[in-house]
């Protein structure tokens, strides 16, 4: 069997029993968290763009959009991710899960032990191979990472449904799952077609860094419909000549056959809204600013030691200089900036980045005081810890410092339920309607014993929010 073959053969062969029920907890906590993410990105102006942009274009109403309204399964996957993905405050749902509306189709009623499958199957295909593969040296995003994510998800998760007719073995049914053969076209049509260049997350940053999963998105759920018709992708997709594994990733081996659907466990979120290496350190500033409170015009200079991967993204290692901070990409992976507005406001939230504040003199001034520096023993600690020294160097010769190995949201430091939904409601304050972020948070829960209508239609409410003046809009 071709690699792609038995990919497919584990997406058919795996169902939502086979999870632990920590790892079910899990999911749930990072489905909380996407949607969190989401509702706080309502308002972004290339989120707003895209909307703008669907409405422009039409598509057939099939699938739920976030804060209301329908469109079509690529539409839907492309601005519902785009909602999720933008604030950057997610990074497992990047790096394991993938909310689109490719498994929010309110139309699509799916019994209660069959509605959260693709989820996790999905996110388990996606971080295996991001573990087995290289790709960030090859000048990739991280794998076929979501071409891949939502291939996998092809067999329950994303397919013609309604009125539209799939035509499979020579008969016609509407919504039919997709076969092993069609999962398999459908991940390899994916593969071949959707893989993004690391450029969009190197030197001058752009807005295509908060859309860049969600787009691929969208070309991921038009293979997948386009393989439930019928059409197939190459069948060596990984393994032939100039395949992923010659073109993008390198060789390796993966045994579908041992893989299970635990990975979630190891998977992280953030405490901050900011690039996930910059965690711990954000952490380490922001629990000395609270036991040492302090002037930040005293502090003379910050110093950072962190490990490679983390200079070398966010502290002006081998993918640009991060001094020269003008707007909210920039800033999000940006050290400096980040350690500077931590400083000043003493949180990091989508509020530090308001294109006011990345601009305003106190936090310009400040980061050019930021020093980060790569350490070899750190380094040596990554991946199993993010660790990082800090340092507050004050005037009159002071210094506080503090230590990190990890973070509330690492794996050695899981998130609670609890500290997700804070999370979740902070982001949702002021979005949505009074009430219902504790509704939606209490369907999240209730997630595996519900229909995924019951929560579609909780997400179509949220755009409708109270204004300063208290009026319903």
């Amino acid at each position: 069997m071709t690699v792609v073959a038995r990919l497919a053969r584990f997406v058919g062969a795996r169902s939502w029993h086979d999870l632990s029920e920590a790892a079910r907890e899990e999911l749930k906590i990072r489905v909380l968290d996407a949607l969190g993410c989401a509702l706080g990105a309502m308002d972004a102006p290339p989120v707003r763009t895209i909307r703008a942009h669907l409405e422009e274009f039409g598509g057939r109403q099939l699938c739920t959009l976030i804060g209301g309204g329908h469109s079509a399964p690529d539409r839907a996957a492309l601005y519902n991710g785009s909602l999720v993905r933008y604030l950057d405050f997610n990074e497992s749902l990047v790096r394991y899960l993938d909310l689109n509306d490719s498994y929010f189709a309110p139309r699509r009623d799916l019994s209660p032990e069959r509605q959260p499958r693709p989820r996790a199957r999905r996110g388990r295909v996606r971080a295996r191979l991001q573990a087995g593969a290289a790709h960030r040296a090859r000048g990739r995003l991280p794998g076929a990472v979501p071409a891949l994510g939502r291939g996998a998800g092809a067999r329950e998760g994303v397919r013609p449904h309604d009125a539209a007719v799939v035509r499979r073995g020579g008969r016609r049914g509407e919504g039919a799952p997709l076969g092993e053969a069609e999962t398999a076209n459908a991940v390899a049509v994916a593969v071949s077609a959707l893989n993004a260049l690391r450029v969009t997350r190197t030197g001058a940053l752009s807005q295509w860094k908060g859309l860049a999963y969600p787009f691929t998105a969208f070309g991921a759920v038009e293979a997948a419909v386009l393989a439930a018709r019928g059409v197939t992708g190459p069948s060596e997709v990984f393994e032939g000549n100039n395949g992923f594994m010659d073109s993008i990733a390198g060789r390796f081996e993966i045994d579908w056959e041992r893989e299970d659907l635990e990975r979630v466990r190891r998977t992280f979120l953030k405490r901050y809204n900011a690039e996930i290496h910059s965690q711990s350190a954000l952490e380490a500033l922001l629990e000395l600013r609270e036991a040492h409170p302090l002037d930040p015009a005293a502090v003379e200079r910050v110093e950072l030691d962190t490990f490679q991967v983390a200079y070398d993204i966010i502290g002006g290692g081998e993918e640009g200089g991060k001094k020269e901070i003008r707007t909210k990409e920039q800033a999000d992976h940006a050290l400096p900036y980040l350690l500077a507005v931590a400083l000043l406001d003493g949180q990091v939230m989508p509020e530090q980045f308001a294109p006011d504040r990345v601009v305003r003199p106190d936090v310009q001034e400040l980061l050019r005081r930021v020093e980060v520096r790569p350490a070899a023993d750190l380094s040596a600690r990554f991946p199993a810890e993010h660790a990082c020294r800090l340092r507050l160097r004050l005037v009159g010769g002071a210094t506080l410092a503090a230590e990190k190995s990890d973070y509330e949201g690492f794996v050695t430091r899981p998130m609670s339920w609890e500290r997700a939904k804070e999370k979740f409601e902070r982001l949702a304050a002021g979005r949505v309607k009074p009430g219902l972020p504790a509704e939606l948070a209490e369907t999240v829960w209730a997630l595996d014993g519900l229909e995924t209508r019951d929560l579609t239609t909780l997400l179509a409410r949220a755009g409708a929010r109270e204004t300063t003046k208290g009026a319903v809009r």
